[in-house]
């Protein structure tokens, strides 16, 4: 270790590989596509300069807020649904009163491992209006005004999305938060007893300031995780109805890709970098002062 520190050249030696990679894999493809933004460029044919002109279209599109809108619901019901979702089935699966804890921690996070292609094709079939789970089951209550197109009405679309995202990743947030449980000393937990916190005071009172680093941690990679979100709308509605579902993500692919616009597609990824970092930015900022 001491020749380590005399020798710093072995130590930007040993970080160089990894630098390298993130620079070539990371970086690079960030400022090209920043420098692309600016021109008018199919992605074939020659590239015209245009300056500001997509960021002018981009403040002006609709499309663009409207996908930028969805990506906030998906962030604010997964921080509000997912991370409680995944701690309450970590507290309930960290404790000794549920038998056949191996079986539930199984099957919670089942959907966590399973495809994106098939929890989309699952979950499409649940929301089919003809002989989808959920409109069968109104129908066979007795409560056909219920039953819905829940993939083709706009104002439930999304919110179906939603639903989907948050069941299939509680058990990721579950799976941390149980061993961030198993990690607290049960000395701890013992003097808590002792003292008389049983039950939800001794949850509300230990448990949660205990894991209060966890679940910081959680609220950042489901805020990133959320931004990302591409797959699984691409699958089951590729944004419709309408731009409906769609997400910056399936907006710059389908602007680039479908509609052949390179330079306005790599605007839109620039924006999704800005967003991002914002967001990360400005949670980092949240967490710290209530660690405080």
């Amino acid at each position: 270790m001491h020749i380590l520190y005399r020798r710093k050249w072995l130590i930007a030696a040993g970080l160089f590989p990894a630098l390298f990679f993130y620079v070539v894999f990371a970086l690079y493809p960030i400022v090209n596509s920043f420098y692309y933004s600016f021109f008018k460029w199919d992605g074939f044919t020659q590239m015209h300069w245009l300056g500001l002109g997509n960021y002018a279209e981009l403040i002006r599109d609709s499309v663009f807020w409207n996908s930028l809108r969805n990506n906030v619901y998906i962030v604010v019901t997964s921080i509000l649904l997912q991370i409680p979702a995944g701690l309450f089935f970590a507290i309930i699966l960290n404790g000794r009163i549920l038998k056949g804890r191996a079986l539930f921690k199984t099957v919670f996070f089942m959907p966590v491992v399973l495809s994106t292609v098939v929890i989309s094709l699952f979950w499409s079939m649940m929301y089919n209006y003809q002989v989808g789970l959920i409109n069968s089951f109104f129908r066979i209550v007795g409560m056909d005004s219920w039953v819905q197109n829940w993939l083709g009405e706009p104002r439930f679309s999304i919110f179906m999305i939603c639903i989907m995202i948050i069941w299939q990743y509680s058990g990721f947030y579950m799976i941390i938060f149980l061993a961030a449980l198993q990690n607290i000393s049960s000395e701890v937990l013992e003097a808590a007893d002792i003292d008389g916190a049983s039950g939800l005071r001794k949850v509300w009172s230990v448990t949660l300031p205990m894991l209060s680093d966890t679940i910081f941690t959680s609220i950042a990679l489901c805020i990133s995780g959320s931004l990302r979100t591409f797959d699984i709308i691409y699958v089951m509605t590729k944004g419709g109805p309408n731009h409906a579902t769609e997400v910056m993500a399936t907006y710059m692919f389908q602007s680039t890709f479908s509609a052949g616009r390179y330079g306005y597609g790599s605007t839109i990824s620039t924006a999704i970098f800005i967003v991002s970092f914002l967001l990360i930015v400005i949670s980092r900022m949240a967490i710290r002062k209530l660690q405080r």
